[in-house]
């Protein structure tokens, strides 16, 4: 099985999210490394399932594939990639880096699986934009849909939440994927977000070829009336920038469809 790296930096894509967003790849493995293995991810089956926490990517690597980028202008530079980027033990400081170095704000995607650990939610407070998923009202859906590691439950997952939203000061936003499996969930999901309060729903369909379909545009926007009073978005109401990646292999391995 391959252990190869990849470049840390890809993008920059047009974001429904983030608008113009070079992406930072934390782990960069040449093989998805997940907590999860959601059913819907467009990365396909994770093949490193684990919820270990290590350095995968050298600060020194990072810091000089930044030093050679060309000028940008972006809306934002993304923490996401080919894994869950809250694995990388030094995840903080490569914010910390990152924003040294680039002027645009700096968010980070999680799956929420690890923000239970204080080390977790003190790394992740340094970026200006947390979007944390929470497709699941149920622990047996979480085990449907997102397909934890053995450990990982649905109350953890709240907790970290919760207690991320108690200490955060910068944009806290919940990404919910609806699908088959949980478009009957909308009215739980979105009670969820009540008690949480974030500052945004950013609520998703996979629009990107994976192993299940999207809603059409009706369905999803009855969905969205279980959301109202909630500061909530469709991604089928959101407008993408044009954008052209530095490099579009590296770009296509973490985003299969642009």
């Amino acid at each position: 099985m391959s252990t190869g790296m990849r470049g840390v930096i890809y993008g920059p894509v047009a974001s429904w999210r983030l608008g113009c967003s070079l992406g930072v790849d934390p782990v960069s493995r040449a093989e998805k490394t997940c907590s999860f293995d959601c059913v819907y991810c467009q990365l396909g089956r994770t093949r490193h399932h684990t919820a270990e926490r290590r350095e995968f990517v050298p600060l020194a690597r990072l810091v000089g594939e930044f030093e050679e980028l060309p000028a940008l202008h972006l809306d934002y530079v993304t923490f996401s990639g080919m894994a869950e980027p809250a694995l990388a033990s030094n995840l903080g400081e490569a914010i910390d880096e990152v924003k040294r170095r680039i002027q645009a704000p700096v968010a980070v995607l999680t799956n929420s699986s690890l923000m239970w650990k204080p080390e977790v939610r003190a790394a992740l407070s340094r970026a200006d934009k947390v979007v944390a998923k929470l497709d699941a009202p149920t622990e047996e859906l979480l085990r449907a849909i997102n397909r934890p590691v053995q450990g990982i439950t649905l109350q953890e997952i709240l907790s970290g939440i919760r207690a991320l939203r108690d200490e955060y000061r910068g944009c806290l936003a919940l990404q919910m994927m609806l699908f088959k499996d949980n478009q009957d969930q909308a009215e739980a999901l979105a009670q969820l977000a009540r008690e949480i309060e974030p500052d945004e729903v950013e609520v998703n369909t996979p629009l990107r070829p994976c192993a299940v379909k999207p809603l059409p545009p009706e369905a999803l926007a009855e969905m969205m009336t279980a959301f109202r009073g909630l500061n909530a978005l469709s991604v089928y109401q959101a407008e993408r920038p044009a954008v052209r990646p530095l490099d579009m292999e590296e770009t296509l391995q973490r985003r299969p469809v642009l």
